[in-house]
């Protein structure tokens, strides 16, 4: 059963616990929290955060590891039940759908952003989780995928950073030189997810997409050409052969490739601090060269939409509708607040501050992020790594960040017509030249019109 919510409610009950520590014993509401960083390392993390919070609040909170491929189906079952925990760590494919179902209390989470400070939150992680006139959930962390690139290249030839299509193509001009060096290693597996996620980053640069509020929206066929043009040109620039995620990320640490495009879990080992994934660009595994020598673009653009966008992965938490409402309000607070440090340090590179600061100090927490250590094999903070322009640009994405649907409230269509791999197969087809641009599209718009 809820308590009353707001933030006389919490005032009473931060005296309640007071009084009650003053006098040797504390009756604890305690709370659930489902989380999907599963792996121990990362559990214990978490496990410590709860027990700081615990120790500050008199308030217990059970951690609950959840496979995330099991989360959806989990929640629906608890939710039925009325057994749902008081807090989940969840992707932002399920904030609006939850919202929607009522096992979110998108009135708390609202609520508790505007306390934290909505101005405080990069705008990206917001929008995609704007429900009615607040929020589905609370964003916590999030990530963007980069265009990696050789900057000490392209200062020696004189060239702006890959920041859009045509700058891109520009460095392949000038940088192409195979089997030395390609100016690109783009995704062409037409089964791997990966090539997948970097042609959605492709169309949204350039903003096409195959949804609409009402569902499929054709593709328009002259920015479509465009973004089709320019991915044969990136292929083209790349070696032969089927690929993916594991060849781009080979080939640039060899100091074979002058671009690709990756997620930021990429940062610590191309900073030598993985020994399974080591730079090889010289004869020491532990190199901190080849990061010395790299930049990277977030937001990118294509001609018919100058002002890009970011392709943005985000992780929330939700406050759901059986909850102790104050108490896990004030979970999510400590958790973004005085534990934010030990929320992000779960695994820095891939969780980006989405709240960047506070009112007083606007870049409180890029700023403790830039100080997180990261590695596996060797540990070194991001600010001893890169320079602070370029983690500024990292989190910088945040404030772009988009993907397919979400704005039209149509995530879960974009998802299945991603997950199909039509767009891959199609791409590939024009890319190997078995179709030209009109029949590309015309496909791509007859084929995505039938998956709902």
């Amino acid at each position: 059963m809820k308590t009353t919510k707001g933030p006389g409610a919490r005032l009473l009950l931060s005296s309640a616990i007071g009084l009650a520590v003053m006098a040797g014993s504390v009756a604890a509401d305690d709370i659930r929290f489902w989380t999907t960083e599963e792996q121990p390392e990362r559990l214990a993390k978490q496990q410590a955060m709860a027990a700081d919070f615990a120790a500050a609040s008199g308030h217990n909170v059970e951690v609950i590891p959840v496979t995330e491929s099991d989360l959806g189906t989990r929640a629906t079952a608890a939710f039925a039940a009325g057994d749902l925990p008081d807090v989940i760590y969840h992707t932002l494919q399920y904030a609006l759908p939850w919202a929607e179902a009522g096992i979110l209390d998108t009135d708390a989470a609202s609520e508790l952003v505007e306390e934290l400070g909505t101005d405080t939150f990069s705008a990206g992680p917001l929008s995609m989780a704007a429900f009615e006139d607040g929020v589905a959930s609370v964003p916590v962390d999030g990530w963007t995928q980069m265009i990696v690139y050789r900057k000490d290249l392209f200062d020696a030839a004189g060239l702006e950073a890959p920041s859009s299509y045509a700058n891109v193509q520009a460095a392949i001009d000038k940088l192409h030189n195979p089997p030395e060096m390609y100016a690109f290693v783009a995704a062409t597996k037409v089964d791997e997810n990966f090539m997948s996620q970097v042609l959605e980053h492709v169309f949204l640069a350039n903003g096409v997409s195959p949804v609409g509020a009402d569902g499929f929206a054709p593709l328009d066929e002259a920015a479509t050409t465009e973004v089709l043009d320019f991915y044969k040109a990136i292929a083209e620039a790349s070696p032969p052969g089927e690929l993916y995620w594991k060849q781009s990320r080979e080939l640039y640490f060899s100091g074979n490739a002058s671009m690709i495009i990756w997620s930021p879990f990429i940062l610590d080992e191309l900073a030598g601090l993985r020994d399974s994934a080591a730079p090889s660009i010289n004869d020491d595994p532990t190199t901190k060269e080849l990061a010395a020598m790299t930049g990277i673009v977030t937001n990118f653009s294509g001609p018919s939409n100058p002002d890009g966008a970011a392709w943005g992965d985000v992780r929330y938490f939700g406050i759901t509708s059986d909850a102790n409402t104050d108490v896990a309000q004030d979970f999510i607070k400590y958790s973004m607040d005085e534990g934010y440090a030990q929320t992000l340090s779960i695994a820095a590179e891939g969780k980006f501050p989405v709240r960047t600061g506070t009112a007083d100090e606007p870049g409180k927490y890029t700023a403790m992020w830039s100080e997180l250590e990261v590695g596996v094999d060797r540990k070194a903070a991001l600010k001893d790594l890169y320079a602070a322009e370029m983690l500024d640009e990292i989190v910088g994405g945040l404030q772009v960040a988009q993907r397919w649907g979400v704005a039209e409230g149509q995530l879960s269509l974009a998802s299945k017509m991603i997950n199909s791999q039509v767009i891959n197969r199609v791409v590939r087809q024009y890319i190997d030249g078995e179709v030209d641009a009109a029949a590309a599209v015309a496909s791509l718009n007859e084929e995505l019109a039938k998956i709902n």
